[in-house]
């Protein structure tokens, strides 16, 4: 071919340095009207590349540096083209259960995993929102990146704004120098937002600009930062009934709710409890050096129980067996909590009527009448509260007793009462 042709092996210069295991080898040789060079080496992950260049009318060293361009820009196409890594298998996450409602979660999970979509994780407190975030975060392609987790409901409205996107020295009284934000120091990673239907409507304007174009102004600063973040959210409330009441934008709202991940309360997989239980007991069997089990009477009572605190009261209360059980190999039923035990209720003489109240759970029948009464006036509230998501007017209303009255026993039983919103 002419000497204003391209050469044999024509590819896109080289944007990027690719690795290349050994040396590159070849050969080069003149001729009459110009020159033939070989060139050849093998990619990292032992693919070979071979590149030969002929062109007429040119020195040899012009036709050995225009194999060496093409050697390079081959092994960068390839590079660019090759299949990326698999991902890290789901069931190595850490979340434990083998019920339908975890197995769907989990077939979610993997869905999403190599995108970098904004999640909405929702569920009731204590069913692990945050562990389904950092499970995501291990299962992307972006898990050798940070994982940085925040509570917006642990910071008022200026703590939470220089926590997210920092701030600049001066910017306010106390802030000597600068300190760059959650957003800043995720950047490459994933940054879970949890509790995010506390943030107030300021905040929400300054999330959503983030959750749009990747870029944030620091608290006193001048100049936009961007970032490249995955945004994973969670709440125990109903954005979309907030939304409708206006108290959360609904912008914002559909830019969070791109995919959403439901965590199912623990009532919903009962069948799960006792392997939870098992797991709980062989942490703390490594963690102490010993080893214990539940009495099958004392498994069937956490079976049977409703647990409103969730996947979190579940592993306390394995906690707090644990250590009252002693020395002992064998927990048993005594030593459950009375919110547990109280589960099971007496047999019946006969049938019951509308005029003959239900039987009292057995366990009360062994208290003093103040403890019956606060222990049976707990497991009420916190299944009322349950049942109506959080909603304490609703709760009232089912109860039988006014919302202000309910407000005030929540906090006398140190309840979680989860969202207060009213119809």
């Amino acid at each position: 071919m002419s000497a204003s042709q391209a050469p044999e092996a024509s590819v896109p210069p080289p944007r990027r340095e690719t690795a290349v295991s050994g040396k590159v080898a070849g050969s080069s040789r003149a001729t009459e009207t110009g020159g033939i060079a070989h060139r050849e080496t093998k990619l990292t992950g032992g693919v070979r590349i071979a590149v030969t260049v002929e062109a007429e009318t040119t020195g040899p060293d012009d036709v050995e540096r225009m194999c060496s361009v093409a050697l390079r820009g081959a092994a960068d196409a390839i590079a660019r083209t090759a299949e990326p890594p698999p991902l890290p298998p789901v069931h190595a996450t850490g979340i434990i259960g083998r019920s339908p409602e975890i197995a769907e979660l989990l077939r979610m999970m993997a869905r999403v995993a190599a995108s970098d979509a904004t999640v909405l994780v929702i569920g009731e407190n204590g069913t692990g929102k945050e562990l389904v975030a950092r499970a995501l975060h291990q299962i992307s392609r972006r898990a050798n990146k940070r994982f940085v987790a925040t509570n917006c409901s642990a910071f008022n409205d200026n703590l939470l704004e220089s926590e997210l996107f920092g701030h600049r020295r001066g910017a306010f009284t106390g802030a000597i120098v600068d300190k760059p934000g959650l957003f800043e120091v995720a950047d490459g990673g994933t940054f879970f937002l949890d509790e995010v239907g506390d943030m107030s409507p300021a905040l929400q304007v300054k999330l959503l600009r983030v959750l749009q174009e990747g870029t944030f102004m620091p608290v006193g600063g001048t100049e936009m930062r961007k970032v490249d973040v995955r945004i994973v959210a969670a709440t125990n409330r109903d954005l979309a009934g907030m939304v409708k009441s206006g108290s959360f934008r609904e912008d914002v709202f559909y830019r969070l709710n791109v995919v959403t991940l439901r965590v199912p309360a623990l009532r919903e997989r009962a069948g799960d409890i006792r392997i939870l239980c098992d797991h709980f007991l062989a942490r703390l069997a490594e963690r102490e050096g010993r080893r214990k089990r539940l009495s099958d009477a004392c498994l069937s009572r956490l079976e049977s129980h409703r647990w409103p605190g969730n996947v979190r009261e579940l592993e306390n209360e394995i906690e707090r067996l644990w250590v009252l059980s002693g020395e002992g190999a064998l927990i048993d039923e005594d030593l459950l909590s009375d919110a547990i035990r109280m589960s099971s209720v007496a047999p019946s003489a006969g049938p019951t009527t509308k005029s003959s109240p239900s039987p009292a759970p057995l366990s009360l029948y062994a208290m003093k009448l103040p403890d019956a009464v606060e222990t049976l006036e707990r497991q009420m509230i916190a299944d009322g509260l349950s049942r109506a998501r959080g909603n304490k007017t609703r709760a009232a209303r089912e109860l039988g007793i006014s919302r202000r009255n309910l407000i005030r026993k929540v906090q006398a039983l140190s309840l979680d009462a989860g969202t207060e919103d009213d119809d």
